[in-house]
């Protein structure tokens, strides 16, 4: 059952995945420069699944959920995200990719209308929308400073949203470990699937890096859970965009870019409609309590 007396370790949960998440983006970067994405992803997903079979044998429990056609939903929805992201920032800056993957709780506001039913009242409307004019700066299409791979990144965003929404749905009747058990078997199944399509031999050093970044990712969902277990998620959403300064000090270091003066300003644009839209959150669940 949710806990939301700990707030600051809940924070403090939230601010380490973004740096864990951000190691992994850019170990991401560097190794679609030289092997499939598909192949990368394939590695991430069966050292994901491993760990998260692991823990479950470590506490034994019914795993069958109880919602099947969901979590299949939400398992490939989550698989689809992190395939498409690493496509889109093949060619992106760090900053760039992750400043579009900030569209997601935004997304999540237009998409609970349809698939929860909420009423989203004006103000969140504009939020929503001062966030779409903030991408729209960041992607600036039409112009040559345009990426098409930023197509890719847009997209993960929706993905990503939509797996989110259904986590809502589910979280009453099937708990973290049976989401992240099964999200983790679909997304490795579906990419063993795909594998023989696009596979490259890596080396041992690429083998081993594509390791880390299943090992990060595996602890960067862990820590998003506990924290989710520990404090609101309207409290903890404004954290997660410490992410960016994780990024864009990993951009620079190791592939030498910082972000344009656009990606700066879509950014602000973007992360403060966030922080308004989690603050509305806050108020619509102190109204119903």
């Amino acid at each position: 059952m949710p806990q939301a007396d700990n707030p600051l370790r809940g924070i403090a949960l939230t601010a380490g995945a973004c740096a864990v998440f951000a190691v992994a983006d850019t170990t991401s970067k560097f190794l679609a420069a030289s092997l499939p994405v598909i192949e990368i992803q394939w590695i991430r997903y069966v050292v994901f699944f491993g760990m998260a079979a692991a823990l479950a044998a470590r506490a034994p429990g019914p795993l069958r959920p109880r919602n099947p056609a969901a979590q299949l939903v939400r398992g490939l929805c989550v698989t689809g995200s992190s395939v498409l992201f690493v496509y889109g920032i093949r060619r992106m800056t760090m900053a760039q990719a992750t400043t579009i993957s900030f569209l997601s709780p935004l997304l999540i506001t237009v998409l609970s209308i349809p698939l929860l039913g909420e009423i989203v009242g004006v103000r969140r409307w504009a939020a929503v929308l001062a966030g779409m004019v903030g991408m729209l700066i960041v992607v600036r299409p039409g112009t040559t400073g345009f990426e098409p791979a930023a197509v890719f990144g847009v997209a993960s965003s929706c993905c990503w949203a939509l797996a989110l929404i259904i986590t809502r749905k589910i979280a009453a009747t099937d708990p973290p470990r049976t989401t992240i058990f099964w999200s983790s078997l679909i997304g490795a199944a579906v990419l063993t699937v795909l594998l023989p399509f696009d596979f490259l031999s890596p080396t041992w050093p690429q083998f081993a890096l594509c390791l880390l970044l299943g090992v990060l990712s595996s602890v960067g969902q862990w820590l998003i859970v506990l924290a989710y277990r520990l404090a609101p998620a309207s409290l903890l959403a404004p954290f997660s965009y410490t992410q960016l300064p994780w990024v864009t000090i990993g951009g620079y270091l190791v592939f030498a870019n910082l972000p344009d003066q656009w990606t700066l300003v879509g950014a602000s644009i973007i992360i403060a409609s966030g922080l308004y839209t989690a603050h509305r959150e806050r108020i619509r669940a102190r109204e119903a309590s």
